[in-house]
């Protein structure tokens, strides 16, 4: 183990201590200590679910990046293992970057990930990124001694070798696969393949797919696998422009559904659209859980607004709820895993609530901590606007908030306590019968996650309001009647 390594885990026994329990998510996996960006090799190894995560323990401000090491049994309660890699060999001592895992044949787990080292060009100092291998035990992991496995020299021409990462490992019958993000000048963001059998010799395969300028520029964060019959890529870009109600993010999320060529084994896209559509979701990775569902979890936060405002010095960063997968309608649904149900105390549940023209709260309904889900019932006349309120006092509130007439849906937190001028809200056009829609909204102290009609669409927002403000109110524009059944969460 290198001296880095050694520092890094140090470092973080002795600083979590000083951050309580209230002061972070309750479930929802947060940084150890200091930052926290990209999920990284989310498996299911040794008995164990397994998160890694982009990783700077000496500050709440990105920094040279490890990986920092989480399991859970429910993919919920998360118990914080030591660091599992420093920046500390020549080939990544600009940082250890995004990566997957698998487990092997002799019972290893093997990492693969993007190291990242510093070249003198014309231009002055890049950095230059290649994948490299790490093979451990769940706790310790040995980094291969001949790394880069797959590098500049694997690139087809044109490929950036300065814009070259994120590798998705995947099992095939004849080994592995590695889908790789690239720039290629001309065409923008590009998803490579390489295939090998050993995760040490790897040739290049094709391009997965590419971009050619129509989602954002640099693609990155690649995950690839078959869900209902359907090929899946999903993918996070940088610098979007938006697209009707799609990609209003700028650095935001991309899911590409398409089929498998059968003749040449290409994936043909079909369809695309936004994973996310609130303010707070990116570079989501998947996993198969050992009863056979697809699990995606994201980094629940928004590159324009990092650390402009913080529950604590002492760390920054957390993930979104676990999502279970599937396709319907021709989209991607995502629905909170069903371990969640677990954590819900008694119910507290209201039928056929008339709301017109005002706010009310309803007793039994609060807090920081929920699980609710809500129906509205339109009656004769259309209302205009119907929303819920919470975190909320005399000061402060965030909003969810529906106007059937747009067929718009919209998170809002403006007030929720932020002195900058930041990104407050989204939208997200959604489907409803005359008004009719069904909400559940997923409340963790400092975020909100809206399943909209069951998944069909998700709006994902983080909030830093004091948690003294803890109220949960009802308005409307109009007159309607609604249903709710709320649930306190309890990790």
């Amino acid at each position: 183990m290198s001296q880095a390594l050694r520092d890094a885990r140090r470092y973080e026994e002795e600083h979590e201590h000083a951050i309580a329990p209230k002061e972070r998510p309750g479930y929802h996996l947060s940084a150890r200590v200091g930052w926290m960006n990209d999920p990284n090799g989310f498996s299911w190894y040794g008995g164990q679910y397994h998160l890694f995560y982009q990783y700077h323990p000496y500050d709440s401000h990105w920094g040279p990046m490890h990986w920092g090491h989480a399991v859970s049994d429910d993919l919920l309660r998360w118990r914080y293992l030591p660091a599992a890699m420093a920046p500390d060999m020549p080939f990544d001592r600009e940082g250890c970057y995004s990566g997957s895992a698998v487990t092997l044949p002799d019972g290893r787990q093997a990492l693969m990930y993007t190291g990242v080292s510093e070249e003198l060009t014309p231009e002055g100092l890049r950095h230059v990124q290649a994948q490299c291998v790490a093979f451990g035990d769940g706790v310790n992991y040995r980094k291969y001694e001949g790394n880069p496995v797959i590098s500049a020299a694997h690139l087809p021409e044109g490929g950036s070798r300065f814009d070259f990462r994120d590798p998705r490992l995947l099992e095939a019958p004849d080994g592995y696969r590695a889908v790789v993000a690239n720039d290629h000048a001309g065409v923008g963001g590009r998803m490579l393949l390489f295939r090998s059998g050993d995760l040490i010799h790897w040739t290049f395969a094709g391009v997965l797919a590419e971009n050619g300028g129509r989602l954002g520029r640099m693609w990155e964060c690649p995950d690839f696998f078959e869900l209902d019959g359907r090929a899946v890529l999903l993918g996070s870009a940088q610098d979007m422009l938006p697209k009707g109600f799609e990609y209003h993010n700028g650095n935001g999320t991309f899911c590409l559904l398409g089929h498998m060529d059968p003749e040449t084994g290409a994936f043909v896209e079909e369809s695309d659209h936004a994973i996310d559509y609130g303010i707070d979701f990116y570079a989501p990775q998947t996993l198969l859980t050992p009863d056979g569902r697809r699990v995606m979890i994201g980094w629940m936060q928004n590159w324009d607004t990092c650390n402009l405002h913080t529950p604590s010095t002492a760390w920054y960063g957390q993930m979104s709820v676990p999502r279970e997968l599937s396709i319907q309608n021709g989209r991607l649904y995502q629905r909170p895993v069903k371990e969640l149900e677990a954590l819900r105390g008694a119910p507290v549940t209201y039928e056929h609530v008339k709301i017109a023209d005002g706010e009310l709260t309803l007793p039994g309904i609060g807090g920081r901590m929920a699980d609710m889900e809500i129906e509205l019932e339109p009656g004769e006349t259309p209302f205009n606007r119907f929303a819920v309120r919470f975190a909320k006092n005399d000061q402060f509130h965030t909003g969810v908030s529906f106007r059937p007439v747009e067929s718009v849906l919209k998170v809002d937190r403006k007030f929720s306590g932020s002195r900058r001028a930041i990104i407050h809200q989204r939208r997200a056009k959604v489907r409803h019968d005359r008004g009719r829609l069904k909400l559940r909204l997923i409340l963790d102290r400092y975020s909100v996650e809206v399943f909209v009609n069951d998944g069909e669409k998700v709006m994902s927002a983080t909030l830093y309001t004091d948690l003294a403000a803890d109220g949960i109110a009802f308005f409307a524009d109009g007159a309607l009647s609604f249903n709710v059944t709320f649930y306190p969460l309890n990790p």
